[in-house]
């Protein structure tokens, strides 16, 4: 209990801090503040560039996990790649216990067995590797590049909360998607490869597809019938450790 009150409070903390500071300044408040427990994790999609630069530019310090799924588009290698030599980032990749060879053998298509499928392949190649990732490197906060209008699921969010033990913040959380592309314009950082094929979305390539015209981002991810993969339930679900 005593741990769980310290994790409220902190996030108090950050979501009074935040609440008067521009993006930038919250992630060099939250370093002076935490320093080494802090990690940021990044799907190098369609908008990490943005975060990535932020924390470049004012938490250098701060490692970058990165999740290969194994799954992921050739085109988001490529990018990684690419954003990797760009920026001052220091990435640490996490893949899952199995690959996805093994898996495949073992499980077969998790992504095509359902609700309780897709569940089950979340949990194996991104919650277990990032839960893997924060104990390997001592970290008990996690930076991560949510926003409020990315979808419904995320309207109701702080800036910071607790989630299964980790404290969880969100320096963009307010971001509109204009601020988002004048970033990109105004830092001149190159767009990923799949966002000129109708893209809005980026995950694995079987649960990932294009936007259809008069749909919303949403539509793209797992067919339709969820957004979210595992890392970034409700706060306080309990959910999130496997």
């Amino acid at each position: 209990m005593a741990e769980d009150t310290h994790i409220i409070k902190d996030a108090d903390k950050v979501n009074a801090a935040f609440s008067e500071l521009a993006a930038a300044e919250r992630i060099s408040w939250l370093y002076e503040e935490y320093g080494s427990r802090i990690v940021m994790s990044s799907s190098f999609g369609l908008q990490a560039a943005v975060m990535l630069d932020l924390i470049s530019k004012h938490a250098p310090q701060v490692p970058v996990v990165w999740l290969d799924t194994g799954y992921l588009f050739p085109e988001t290698y490529q990018y990684a790649k690419q954003l990797m030599e760009q920026l001052n980032i220091n990435v640490t990749t996490y893949q899952p216990k199995l690959t996805a060879a093994r898996q495949e053998a073992l499980y077969g298509k998790l992504w095509q067995q359902g609700e309780e499928g897709n569940a089950k392949f979340g949990l194996m190649n991104k919650v277990e590797p990032m839960n893997r990732a924060l104990g390997d490197l001592s970290a008990d906060i996690w930076i991560s590049g949510l926003r409020r209008s990315q979808s419904s699921t995320r309207v109701d969010r702080d800036y910071a909360e607790q989630q299964s033990g980790t404290l969880k913040v969100y320096p963009i959380l307010d971001w509109a998607d204009a601020q988002v592309s004048a970033y990109f314009y105004d830092q001149n950082l190159p767009k990923h490869p799949l966002e000129s094929q109708g893209y809005q979305t980026m995950g694995d390539w079987h649960s990932t597809s294009p936007v259809l015209e008069g749909d919303c981002a949403e539509s793209s991810r797992f067919g339709g019938s969820q957004y979210e993969c595992g890392l970034h339930l409700n706060s306080g679900t309990g959910d999130f450790q496997i």
